[in-house]
């Protein structure tokens, strides 16, 4: 492992002007509830009718209008397996682009720290398991989610190099599968555990006997609760300097067939569950090496069922979801 750098210097104050970008997607909002949790007052947000990040007139309008200390680039284009084999182009034009405005802009107008919101899907499909934050860029990506993958890629290595050429602190964090409230629940559009617990929910309410998921569950996966991943960041803002990214995950892993056993138990759903073998399984096996992480002293907090729960009640008390 690379050396770890403890930043002593840019710890925010409660009253710093901190940018949330993309504040009404999972990542963001969760941030944005973390921060006002610890006492953060001064948090600026923009809807996207606001403030559209692949407009580069418009976000560098808004950077040296407001000038913000602090920045979490959490907004993004995200979607499952069908939206990223789909649309690769729109995937990597639109994340590629608003993360160069957004980072770009934050270092014209001296913003003091940024953090980039990447995603596990950056490291090699074949990547030793756990994958260290060092594999990156070693081998080929997993092809279903490439176009992605290369965006994120590039706003960390844009991080990393304005780092090394202009001395900034910009930072990064690569998450692992992530659930928890507001998620999208869209058929088509979701990730695999929204997916699950719509599909789930649709086919009690239905009374349906039987659901048929993709592949054939053997791929092995790990999730955090979005609210631990916006603990850590806001941890890493305060305590955390440095070029390699920190992964952000549990260190645990469960097989795609044991997730879809775990989310009918929690949904309530008692039918058969058939395999479409058919059907994509994607990488074989994501899980992250978080040594990283606990070694700065943190930890996630929610296990997976309890948090499989949590996110069922925000989806049955936020009928909008669903329609995502």
């Amino acid at each position: 492992m690379k050396r770890i750098i403890i930043n002593q210097k840019q710890f925010m104050q409660k009253n710093s002007k901190i940018y949330v970008a993309g504040h009404r997607g999972m990542v963001g909002s969760a941030i944005v509830r973390e921060l006002q949790k610890q006492g953060y007052t001064n948090i600026i947000t923009r809807t996207h009718k606001e403030l559209d990040l692949t407009r580069q007139e418009q976000v560098e309008k808004f950077f040296a209008e407001e000038k913000p200390e602090y920045v979490f680039l959490a907004a993004a284009k995200v979607g499952g397996i069908i939206a990223n084999q789909t649309a690769l182009a729109d995937f990597m034009y639109e994340n590629m682009t608003l993360e160069m405005n957004v980072i770009h802009s934050a270092w014209k107008n001296g913003c003091r720290k940024l953090q980039f919101l990447g995603s596990s899907c950056i490291y090699p499909r074949m990547a030793p398991q756990p994958m260290p934050e060092s594999c990156l860029l070693t081998s080929e990506l997993e092809k279903t989610n490439e176009a992605y993958a290369l965006s994120k890629i590039s706003g960390l290595k844009y991080c990393e190099y304005l780092n090394k050429q202009y001395g900034t602190d910009y930072i990064s964090v690569m998450p692992t599968n992530l659930y928890g409230p507001n998620d999208n629940y869209h058929p088509e559009h979701s990730h695999v555990l929204p997916a699950l617990i719509r599909r789930f929910h649709e086919a009690k309410v239905a009374g349906l006997k039987e659901v048929t998921c993709w592949g054939d569950g053997s791929p092995m996966r790990e999730f955090l609760y979005v609210d631990d991943l916006a603990n850590l960041c806001v941890f890493l803002m305060n305590n955390y300097s440095g070029d390699e990214t920190v992964n952000a995950g549990t260190g645990k892993e469960i097989s795609i067939k044991g997730l879809t056993e775990l989310v009918a138990k929690v949904v309530g759903y008692e039918g058969a569950i058939l395999w479409d073998t058919t059907r994509p399984n994607g990488t074989p096996r994501k899980l992250l090496d978080v040594s990283k992480a606990k070694a700065l002293g943190w930890t996630y907090r929610t296990e997976l069922e309890d948090g499989i729960r949590l996110a069922y009640d925000d989806f049955l008390n936020n009928p909008m979801r669903a329609e995502r």
